[in-house]
């Protein structure tokens, strides 16, 4: 089973247009988005949610009035002033850090696990999708993005798929290591611009880090020659391949508003290129 995580540096690269792409080329395959702060890849592959899960991370204090004996140590000891006079305890200021628990000499502080998004299975054309929503201002998106990935692994395993796709968050952050952990191959989709190019570079150290098969695919490269070839001679200096160059396409945006992934959408030299990547990343 090869697991294949479609990364960038940057939001807005085509990333997702890529993994749609890839799901539909693949076979015997389990897809997973990893990005559960702005989950989109399922706008693409059109699935239907099969079993839904709750996600539950975090704590929140809670006072018990009938046991609290108002001493007011929990107050004094709050560094997030979280609770107020009357022994309330607001539920966005609490962070969850238990220290009131163990100050209370009456045992009145339980700690409630918060419910903080929810994890999705659904089933496509294209085989097994799993995808989450974090809830909103919510945190441990590494720790969901783990759960995600752990749910897909072991549908893998169980149905003997032979890849795991990945379509994973932008940036550096937490999510982005939870996605890139265990992983074959790392696909860096990154754009020629000066934005571009820099945060290539942050997640390509990300990845060498896990020492992963690392590979780069520019996207709209013919939009900006100069840059292009300053990423392919960056890339050939760090000994990293270019596995494609995908010119840009008017069609890609309006595969988008249909709903459907590039290669089902048109035949023309983005979806070639598309193609060709998968050949090589295979």
């Amino acid at each position: 089973m090869k697991q294949i995580s479609i990364i960038s540096g940057k939001g807005g690269t085509g990333k997702t247009v890529l993994t749609a792409s890839f799901a539909a080329l693949g076979k015997n395959k389990v897809m997973v988005d990893c990005d559960v702060d702005a989950a989109d890849l399922y706008l693409l592959l059109n699935g239907r949610v099969k079993e839904t899960r709750e996600f539950k991370s975090g704590v929140t204090a809670r006072i018990d009035k009938k046991r609290c004996k108002k001493c007011g140590k929990c107050i004094r000891i709050c560094r997030f002033n979280a609770i107020d006079e009357d022994f309330n305890i607001d539920p966005v200021s609490c962070e969850g850090c238990t220290i009131c628990s163990y100050v209370c000499p009456a045992d009145a502080i339980k700690l409630e696990e918060n419910l903080s998004g929810e994890l999705f299975i659904s089933e496509t054309k294209y085989g097994p999708f799993v995808h989450a929503k974090l809830g909103i201002a919510e945190e441990n998106s590494g720790k969901l993005v783990t759960e995600v990935r752990k749910v897909a692994t072991d549908i893998a395993e169980r149905e003997k798929l032979n890849y795991i796709i990945i379509d994973g968050p932008p940036g550096v952050g937490c999510p982005v290591i939870a996605s890139l952990t265990g992983v074959n191959t790392a696909v860096v989709v990154t754009e020629p611009t000066v934005s571009g190019i820099h945060d290539m570079r942050r997640v390509i150290e990300v990845a060498s880090h896990f020492d992963l098969d690392t590979k780069v695919v520019i996207n709209k490269y013919d939009l900006n020659l100069v840059n292009t070839n300053a990423i392919k001679s960056e890339c050939d200096e760090k000994n990293i391949e270019v596995a494609g160059m995908i010119p840009f396409s008017k069609e890609v945006s309006k595969s988008i508003v249909k709903s459907l992934p590039f290669v089902e959408y048109i035949e023309n030299d983005v979806s070639k290129e598309i193609k060709s990547i998968w050949d090589k990343i295979c």
